[in-house]
């Protein structure tokens, strides 16, 4: 038997069998090359723009540049609104794996309160999954370093600098001024959001609101290269946002101080109005409000305690407060009256302490119970007697009267240039009608003259009307910007005062009466207002006022010992110095103050003091009421 390692070898057979395993392993070398070049001409020829454009997302970012809000002046160039630096956790929702979890772990980490949390979800709804979205705002130091050395655990969240509105002054400008906060649902479908990309704040009220445009800017952009981790490494390309223009106001804050501080424990409100050009140089509403609770985010706490508070802290008493004008308007009427031909200078009428309507048995009664005698309209005006008043007011009757009052602007907006403004009211024959379907009654028409019944006026309304009293009749549209001051401006570009009207007063000589009669309420003998009239080195025309909160019984006595505080009477002050030149116009409303002349008239003096430099050395007299 032949050994099987000594039979011949094929090898033929074994040299077909290599060449065919050769040829196989070719073909699949083959196919296997032409799948990578086909796949190589689809990736860097058919699909090359697509997977650069990948490429460079992981790469290159477009982050926004927000611009730096302009800031807010005073008209003696004093800060009323500043940015300050601070730092925000932000995240971008689509960067991260687990949102849920991350914050969970965020809270843990930095001790985010439920609030924190709960107002994070409320923005998540607000915003597009590759927006940065605030977690919480104005980190520590502490809380900045301890986020850094954990960073790694967060991808897709951030610390990041911001710069966030601040209010230097606290409460004193928070009516007038305004604030700014969060952007809301509402306001993101009117905004330009390419314009507010990277922007977090808006104004909600007062001057910025009113001048967010100008105050806002531009965004900018920048293009920078990242790492894996989504850290900057360089920035490629960058366009800088512009800066929002600076406001310069006609507000000067000696006089809001004393304004506020005058007011004291009261709450109510006071205005001065340059009468040359209608700038607000003062507007005090009390109580106030610190705007720097809203900037960031108010919570919901703090919120409805300033809400809910019974004496209204974010009510504006000075652009939507409605007040009974009591005996300030008792100039005007007199204006009417003797433009209208009802009565002269010279014209009496007799005061026994009440007035009767011809035919009718029903008293109006005089402040003074015993009356004033006879009285003209100097001494009418500088007593303030209701009588003289309510038997003008019968004259003229209700129509002409209140189509005279409409000249000053009552029942009117006066068109300031921040919004939430209140119209008031002037009461009419066709307003009754249309809004309480009743006719209009003759002792209506008495109440009316006095400034009481339906009468409602604003103290901003009540300041123009009697800066436009002591203009001799030109208006001035109220403002509170005063000038404007961009980056590109070489200076200060200012906005000069509106002129809207000149009223059509026929008679010159009606005017200087109207004003030689308030005159005579500060420096007459038996002025209501003459303890304030001591130590001018000019004279003022003002006109106290006092109107009631309630009405109480033709034979009753007003006893404000035994009544509830919120039931005492209002006190209210107008005036205009100096009364032959006038430079501003002051109106002066507090609240259940009691006496215009005893409370009201003081703070109106000290504001005068103030803005003339006038010093005084003693205290005035006892005033008297009215």
């Amino acid at each position: 038997m032949i050994d099987p390692r000594h039979r011949l070898k094929d090898h033929f057979r074994e040299s077909r069998l290599v060449s065919n395993r050769l040829i196989i392993a070719g073909l699949f070398f083959l196919v296997l090359f032409g799948i990578i070049i086909f796949r190589l001409v689809m990736l860097q020829i058919v699909d090359f723009e697509h997977f650069d454009s990948l490429s460079n997302r992981n790469r290159v970012a477009i982050e926004p540049l927000p611009p730096q809000r302009g800031l807010i002046y005073d008209r003696n160039g004093v800060l009323l609104a500043e940015n300050i630096p601070t730092f925000s956790l932000e995240v971008i929702p689509e960067k991260v794996t687990n949102l849920d979890e991350t914050i969970a772990e965020l809270a843990e980490l930095l001790s985010l309160t439920e609030e924190d949390v709960a107002a994070f979800n409320e923005r998540r709804k607000r915003h597009r999954a590759f927006e940065e979205i605030v977690v919480r705002n104005q980190l520590t130091q502490k809380e900045v370093a301890l986020f850094s050395v954990n960073r790694h655990r967060f991808p897709g969240v951030d610390v990041v600098g911001r710069l966030i509105r601040h209010y230097p002054q606290g409460t004193l400008f928070g009516h007038a001024v305004g604030y700014v906060g969060r952007i809301n649902q509402q306001e993101m479908q009117v905004i330009d959001r390419q314009n507010y990309k990277g922007t977090l704040q808006i104004g909600k009220n007062g001057v910025e609101k009113q001048y967010e445009d100008l105050l806002h800017g531009t965004v900018g952009y920048r293009q920078v290269e990242t790492n894996v981790q989504g850290r900057t490494v360089r920035e490629l390309f960058s366009e800088p946002a512009t800066a929002g223009q600076d406001l310069y106001l006609h507000l000067d804050i000696q006089l809001q101080k004393a304004a506020s501080e005058a007011l004291g424990e009261y709450n109510g409100s006071v205005v001065v109005l340059d009468t040359r050009n209608g700038g607000v140089l003062a507007m005090v509403s009390k109580p106030e409000y610190d705007p720097n609770a809203f900037v960031t985010g108010i919570s919901t706490t703090d919120y409805a305690a300033l809400r809910d508070n019974p004496e209204q802290p974010l009510f504006n008493r000075a652009l939507r407060g409605h007040y009974p004008p009591g005996s300030t308007f008792k100039p005007f009427v007199a204006l009417a009256g003797l433009e209208l031909n009802v009565v002269t200078e010279q014209s009496r009428t007799y005061c026994p302490g009440f007035y009767r309507l011809p035919g009718h048995e029903h008293r109006y009664r005089c402040w003074r119970r015993q009356g004033h005698a006879h009285v003209d309209l100097k001494s009418a005006m500088a007593e303030s007697c209701d009588v003289y008043f309510y038997d003008l007011a019968h004259a003229l009757g209700i129509d002409r009267l209140h189509g005279f009052l409409d000249y000053f602007g009552f029942g009117k907006r006066s068109g300031i240039d921040v919004p939430g403004e209140s119209a008031g009211l002037s009461p009419s024959r066709e307003w009754k009608r249309a809004q309480r379907n009743q006719a209009w009654f003759p002792g209506e028409t008495l109440i009316s003259g006095i400034g009481q019944g339906f009468n409602q006026t604003t103290p901003l309304q009540l300041a123009h009307a009697t800066a436009t009293l002591g203009m001799l009749g030109t208006v001035y549209k109220p403002q509170l910007v005063r000038a404007t001051k961009s980056d590109s401006d070489d200076g200060m570009q200012l906005i000069g005062g509106q002129q809207t009207d000149s009223l059509p007063i026929q008679k010159s000589s009606n005017w200087q009466a109207v004003i030689e009669s308030m005159v005579e309420v500060v420096h007459g003998k038996r002025g209501t207002a003459r303890h304030i009239g001591e130590d001018l080195p000019f004279k003022i025309a003002g006109k106290t006022g006092t109107a009631q909160v309630f009405g109480i019984a033709q034979d009753a006595k007003y006893d404000a010992e035994t009544l509830a505080k919120k039931l005492h009477d209002h006190a209210l002050f107008v005036a205009f110095a100096p009364a032959d030149a006038p430079e501003i116009a002051i109106s002066v409303i507090v609240e259940n103050g009691g006496s215009g002349s005893a409370v009201a008239a003081p703070i109106a003096r000290k504001l005068i003091d103030v803005y003339f430099g006038i010093e005084t050395e003693k205290e005035s007299d006892e005033p008297i009421t009215e």
